[in-house]
């Protein structure tokens, strides 16, 4: 896609908000209707809306398992100090309660692939994860190392600095080199465009080539940078990608009204950790 297209595209959609009352601040976007929920039909609440997944760490189950929700939940784990016991862990909860996916770092793929052989749970894991900066080749390798080792989606971070100096052709190529790994394997591929480094005119630029390059999502974020998913931020991308492509809000999800605003706003699927907390009604600090 050339920088004149997507410079033409910007313009229209920036003139599209405007039209329709559209502009995004923070995490209010005008023209969509915030509806309040209440706790424990909060997340029945998100499915109904659309969610084809939540994605949530540790400690899940129960309550979720009662609502029918399981299979919607990517069981998460990316933290640096996570042990193969912990690592373990979500597996097994992930087997009892017969989550969508456990989602781990690359080095655990084979481990979690062992163990959850025969299973419905599926393997998901992260590529040139969390800064994006590694060449694509790298990227590569990774994605079909991983790929061999059982990974059945692949969340890959753009490389954001190529972005924000105009290199489309670069980000084009490095996105879609994964895509065709993951297509030859008949697996997922999400982008994460790390929104909280990018302006709104790098928001869409990345949308659009992501949806290019064939990715199935376009996701928020790694939750590893200076800031994670605003509902301003999940109705940019949606009104970007249109219904053709999967939008992921991922990082700084806390709590129900949260996880209900980012649903609203057109996320299909929610990243968060401490989910159990989170559907429970209390709001939580720190985490992915």
């Amino acid at each position: 896609m050339s920088s004149s297209s997507i410079d033409k595209v910007v313009h229209q959609v920036f003139t599209e908000k405007a039209l329709h009352d559209f502009y995004c601040v923070g995490d209010t976007c005008k023209g969509w209707e915030r509806n309040v929920v209440d706790q424990p039909e909060a997340v029945k609440k998100i499915i109904d809306n659309g969610a084809a997944r939540i994605a949530a760490g540790p400690g899940v189950g129960g309550e979720l398992e009662n609502l029918g929700l399981a299979r919607m939940i990517d069981h998460t784990l990316l933290k640096p100090e996570a042990t193969p016991a912990d690592v373990e862990k979500l597996c097994r909860e992930a087997k009892e309660n017969i989550f969508a996916s456990v989602c781990v770092n690359p080095s655990y793929v084979q481990f979690c692939s062992d163990l959850l052989r025969g299973t419905k749970v599926k393997v998901c894991t992260v590529i040139g994860f969390p800064l994006g900066a590694t060449t694509t080749e790298t990227k590569r390798a990774e994605a079909e190392q991983a790929l061999k080792n059982g990974a059945e989606e692949l969340d890959m971070v753009i490389n954001i600095g190529m972005l924000k100096q105009g290199e489309y052709d670069y980000v084009f190529n490095d996105i879609n080199q994964i895509v065709l790994a993951a297509k030859r394997n008949r697996a997922i591929c999400k982008v994460i465009i790390e929104t909280a480094l990018l302006t709104d005119e790098e928001k869409i630029k990345a949308c659009l080539i992501a949806k290019n390059a064939k990715a199935d999502f376009v996701k928020t974020s790694t939750g590893f940078s200076t800031g994670g998913a605003t509902a301003g931020d999940i109705a940019l991308m949606r009104y970007v990608v249109g219904s053709s492509v999967g939008v992921k809000a991922s990082g700084g999800i806390r709590s129900l009204e949260d996880a209900a605003k980012m649903i609203e706003s057109g996320a299909d699927r929610i990243g968060a950790s401490a989910s159990v907390k989170i559907v429970e009604g209390e709001t939580v600090t720190g985490g992915y």
